[in-house]
């Protein structure tokens, strides 16, 4: 069965002793507005900044605590389980599922997420077709 998929998104993870100052910078860096998730950092977690090239979203997202400053991507796609499979076969590792999206790592430890599809029209017009 074919799938699509493509990265959307790039994270800037960071816990709660590091965000402010770390967003701040990141938007400085970017030239974006910061524009902080609708409720509390504990249920919306997510501030996004400008989009880059490509329709790729970049995002700061509050990490907690015993999590690294680290970036990971989003792999976005129309059908998680199939794209889940074919990273593993490649040589990821899932490392949790959870309802509708799993983090995995790649060979070398570096996670990442496969998400469903974020970005809407810019998925629609890049994302690579497998299978």
């Amino acid at each position: 069965m074919m799938h699509r998929s493509r990265i959307g998104v790039v994270l800037l993870d960071h816990p709660a002793s590091t965000y402010e100052a770390a967003a701040a910078f990141w938007a400085a860096a970017t030239g974006s507005e910061r524009s902080p998730g609708g409720g509390p950092p504990e249920a919306d977690p997510y501030e996004p900044l400008e989009a880059m090239g490509g329709g790729v979203h970049l995002e700061l997202q509050r990490t907690g605590p015993g999590t690294p400053p680290r970036v990971h991507v989003d792999i976005e796609t129309d059908d998680v389980e199939a794209e889940v499979a074919r990273l593993t076969a490649l040589g990821a590792r899932v490392t949790r599922q959870h309802a509708g999206w799993v983090v995995l790592a790649d060979p070398g430890g570096m996670p990442f997420c496969v998400v469903p599809v974020q970005t809407g029209a810019a998925f629609e017009g890049q994302a690579r077709t497998w299978g």
